[in-house]
């Protein structure tokens, strides 16, 4: 297929899936940006309650004064949730590293459907544009928390104003979009790989990117089912998921919609985290300059996790009136699910262990994910166990269980890739040492806004209270409170150096960065950034993807995917 040259085509409808992934970038980057000033004011308003906050206060709330209402509080905290889920996250992930990265590592020309991957992009940039709407119509911003929980959100009399309802339509045209692209990933890693690249020759990147996309084409639907319900609640007067006194007619199961949203909403974890685990992978091998120990245990453990995954939605409801019995059923699948993440965790590990590690900015950041996870890791287990659940349920606990898991590790993860991937994007690197002040400041602030979390979840601290000094048994956390609040405080002024070093980056001259990290992938073996169609030639692969400190070359550590099988070299 021949370059597109006018304007619209090379860059704004473009089916370049190079440039479809950039286009994911900037986008999820804005919605990062605004989610994470939604969460410098929620955590400002619990260790200030109803105190006005400097400059974003007057910018972010309605109040004349900078104050936050108890009403606005639970818009903040349902739209940071679902902005940073599916708008940042989501797009930056699977949009923009899995569209980038996906063609280059298996050696083909672009995806599978072209067109339709431009689809999947102006699908989500709607959704984009109905979610902002909904800070400017009657009744402001959806408030019925990031799950949507019926009948908070399938009552119009609960949670007046067009907002939600639109809010519902913006998360459907999200969801649209990644089913799109998985269709389009699980087509390209199948039938585009080109000659040599068996599956067990894959990057664990790509390995990752296939995983999330079969969870998605089987779990989007189902939420997709509940938001139409959600709608047709809200608008014609069903009751799918109303019942008593609110249900205009009949009466529906509240509890439905939660089943449903679980259905898959655990997925989702698995779905965000899969390639952060793959990219680890990559990571820690090539920084480690070693193979990636266990390639295929951690291939097959990814594989149990995503089977297992689908089963475990349960142990979000122990609290919802479950059978004891079938509670103890999603215990012991949610507590299996543990093994498989441990075989690959400690292959992590091994991967490090008596390598020659070289800390470079993704490098940092990747250690920061092994650090962030084990800690998510380890706490799950309480939240999995039913009886501990019942106490610590609906807790802060629960709180900075789910964002070291998922947030913190999501977040670090991204960065790593940002950072790693964008001499190949943009044909420049960032600034290491800038790069360094970056994570630093991240890492010690993460945790200071995350760790606390937990410490008064064990406590009794409730989750989405506007004021925790109104009770007299969390008037304690004060002090908690007030580090978690200067720690995000310190977490924003980290981003303001990537920010700076990304954007300074991006407007100085390309300095024809090739291959920086001497990385053996096949994305490294062309141009950075690369051509139209990605190679001058269809590459062959002659090995797996991580041949690092190899004695059959002698003048540097590592052969490329694509190299000819040199004599000694393992094919």
């Amino acid at each position: 297929m021949s370059e597109p040259t006018s304007f619209l085509r090379r860059y704004v409808f473009s089916t370049d899936h190079k440039v479809i992934g950039k286009q994911y970038l900037f986008t999820g980057l804005f919605f990062l940006l605004v989610a994470g000033l939604f969460a410098i004011l929620i955590r400002w308003q619990i260790a200030h309650p109803f105190q006005p906050m400097p400059v974003l206060g007057h910018l972010l709330s309605s109040d004349s004064h900078g104050v936050v209402i108890p009403t606005e509080y639970s818009k903040l905290f349902t739209m940071h949730g679902s902005l940073m889920v599916f708008f940042a996250v989501t797009p930056i992930l699977i949009g923009a590293f899995g569209n980038f990265i996906i063609p280059l590592q298996i050696g083909a020309r672009d995806m599978s459907f072209p067109v339709l991957n431009m689809l999947s992009y102006w699908v989500y940039a709607l959704g984009s544009v109905a979610v902002l709407s909904v800070f400017f119509v009657s009744g402001g911003a959806a408030s019925a928390g990031w799950t949507a929980y019926a009948p908070l959100s399938s009552s119009v009399k609960i949670t007046p104003g067009f907002g939600q309802t639109i809010w519902i339509v913006a998360i459907a045209f999200s969801g649209t979009s990644t089913l799109l692209g998985a269709i389009n990933y699980i087509a390209t890693i199948l039938n585009e790989r080109c000659p040599g690249m068996d599956l067990m020759r894959m990057p664990l990147t790509t390995w990752g990117f296939f995983y999330t996309s079969i969870l998605n084409l089987l779990w989007v639907p189902l939420i997709a089912a509940a938001l139409f319900m959600l709608v047709l609640d809200r608008t014609v007067g069903t009751s799918f998921f109303t019942a008593g006194p609110l249900a205009p007619r009949g009466g529906g199961q509240p509890l439905l919609y939660q089943h449903l949203f679980w259905g898959f909403g655990h997925p989702e974890v698995y779905i965000l985290i899969l390639p952060i685990w793959g990219l680890l992978g990559d990571l820690l091998a090539t920084f480690s300059r070693k193979p990636a120990f266990g390639y295929r245990a951690t291939v097959i453990s990814m594989g149990v996790i995503v089977a297992v995954s689908q089963v475990v939605w349960g142990h979000h409801m122990y609290t919802a009136g479950m059978n004891p019995i079938l509670g103890k059923t999603f215990m012991f699948l949610t507590v299996s699910i543990s093994m498989p993440t441990a075989i690959f965790f400690f292959n992590w590990l091994a991967t490090i262990w008596g390598g020659a590690i070289q800390l470079k900015t993704p490098m940092l950041f990747a250690l920061g994910v092994v650090f962030v996870f084990a800690l998510g890791g380890l706490t799950g287990l309480f939240n999995a166990v039913q009886a501990l659940d019942v106490y610590i349920h609906d807790t802060t606990f629960v709180v900075g269980h789910f964002h070291y898991t998922l947030a913190a590790s999501v977040f670090f993860g991204m960065l790593a890739g940002i950072y790693f991937w964008f001499p190949k994007m943009f044909g420049r690197a960032l600034d290491e040492r800038l790069g360094k002040v970056h994570f630093a400041i991240s890492f010690l602030a993460l945790n200071g806004v995350f760790a606390p979390m937990m410490v008064m979840g064990v406590g009794g601290a409730l989750r989405r209270l506007a004021d925790p000094s109104h009770y007299e048994l969390l008037r304690k956390f004060s002090t908690w409170n007030q580090v978690a609040w200067w720690s995000a405080f310190a977490l924003l002024g980290g981003q303001l150096v990537f920010a700076y070093n990304f954007v300074r980056t991006l407007a100085s001259r390309p300095t024809n960065v090739q291959n920086p990290w001497n990385a053996t992938t096949l994305e490294w073996a062309t141009s950075s950034p690369p051509p139209h169609e990605n190679f001058p030639a269809i590459p062959v692969v002659c090995r797996g993807p991580y041949e690092y400190s190899s004695p059959a070359v002698a003048d540097r550590d590592f052969i490329a995917q694509n190299e000819p099988a040199l004599e000694g070299a393992s094919a």
